[in-house]
């Protein structure tokens, strides 16, 4: 079950991740998230 999970949680952030940098410098600004603070901004739930 925990595999499952962990995998659904992996899948889930890979997702988030790619949305965000698909994102323009632009756009992401506007957020207020700077590129290379897309990974810990993603983990950290913010």
């Amino acid at each position: 079950m925990n595999v499952i999970r962990s995998l659904r949680n992996y899948r889930n952030f890979r997702r988030t991740v790619g949305q965000l940098n698909a994102m323009s410098n632009y756009q992401l600004d506007d957020l207020g998230i700077v590129r290379c603070d897309i990974p810990e901004i993603v983990r950290s739930g913010r």
